[in-house]
């Protein structure tokens, strides 16, 4: 097989959730780019969004949702690839004590339950048809957790890592392969809007509100947080034939930030 052919995910049928924007945006692109079937889900579809016909609106924090979109995704058989990027935190500052249990639960609604139950739905198809791949989008945070706000956001994230790390040791013998992604900062659009609302909150630059984002992390070897191209390049590479013996893994995209080995 040549190296072109071992890029190429020729049909491919791939479900991205999360997929309208920032990195699932960018993943979703790609791997259409690398000829796969891509269905996206959110949870609402985008004022003009260029794929109607393979976008399902739901939200997968909820049982609800998770049904609605395995149900829809079921009714063209099994996926060959499955990438769960979709999470977030949206708890108060305060610490420990302002995050209440509605707060907790939301979190790890978002960023554990939302890939168990979608995994519980969509992976048997996988394994009777014994090839698949599967990624979970993880975080830094789940080794350097930010107390002031994301507490509850960290600790989902890590009971993620360590699920995956399960279900890859489960499903390895049946052809699935089950990884993991741990981004540090992203340069999304939504971190140029912060960074635009810190500078004029504090009447500095720009340049002045991302070093002192990059200070309370403890700093960023690299100088930059990564792009999400480079987010999705990652993923190609990790879905592909080029990987094929990288199970129970977990990337690390973060420009030096994590300073432990």
């Amino acid at each position: 097989m040549s190296t072109t052919e071992r890029d190429r995910l020729d049909g491919r049928r791939t479900l991205v959730t999360g997929g309208t924007k920032g990195s699932g945006r960018a993943v979703v692109a790609r791997l259409r780019e690398l000829g796969a079937d891509v269905w996206v889900s959110a949870r609402t579809m985008p004022a003009g969004y260029e794929r109607p016909d393979r976008f399902v609106e739901a939200d997968t924090s909820t049982p609800e949702g998770t049904d609605t979109l395995a149900r829809r995704i079921a009714e063209g058989g099994a996926l060959d690839i499955l990438v769960h990027v979709v999470g977030g935190s949206t708890t108060p500052p305060g610490g420990f004590a302002a995050a209440t249990d509605e707060q907790w639960l939301t979190e790890i609604n978002l960023n554990l339950l939302g890939a168990v139950r979608l995994d519980r739905a969509l992976l048997p198809a996988m394994v009777e048809a014994g090839s698949g791949v599967v990624l979970h989008f993880g975080s830094i945070q789940r080794q350097m957790p930010l107390h002031e706000a994301t507490l509850p956001y960290a600790a989902a994230k890590g009971a993620l890592r360590t699920y995956s790390k399960g279900l890859a040791n489960e499903l390895a013998p049946h052809g699935i392969r089950v990884n993991t992604i741990s981004p540090g900062g992203i340069e999304t659009e939504g971190y140029e809007d912060f960074l635009g609302k810190l500078a004029e909150a504090s009447g500095g630059t720009r340049e002045e509100a991302e070093q002192g984002v990059h200070a309370a992390l403890g700093g960023v070897p690299l100088g930059r947080f990564a792009r999400t191209e480079e987010i999705a390049d990652l993923v190609g590479f990790l879905v592909s034939d080029r990987a094929p013996s990288i199970v129970g893994a977990e990337y690390v995209i973060d420009g030096g930030t994590v300073p432990t080995v």
